[in-house]
């Protein structure tokens, strides 16, 4: 079962990459609410919502690093 299922759906994006500026805010307001939405929930599971953005941070940079790594072939 995926526990945040209900948070709905990611949008697609509608510009294209290399229009970095706009792609990266259009990126940005997309998932600002779903954003919003897990820190909420896991407040109101006791984590403290500072510590929460932290570990959001450490976890996607361990992933882009790990998918760089990947595809180095490292």
């Amino acid at each position: 079962m995926d526990a945040l299922a209900d948070l709905g759906a990611v949008p697609a994006p509608t510009l294209q990459a290399k229009e970095f500026l706009a792609y990266e805010s259009e990126c940005r307001a997309a998932l600002k609410p779903l954003l919003a939405e897990l820190l909420d929930r896991a407040e109101a599971a006791g984590w403290k919502r500072r510590t929460v953005a932290a570990t959001l941070m450490f976890l996607a940079a361990q992933q882009v690093s790990e998918a760089s790594e990947a595809s180095a072939g490292g």
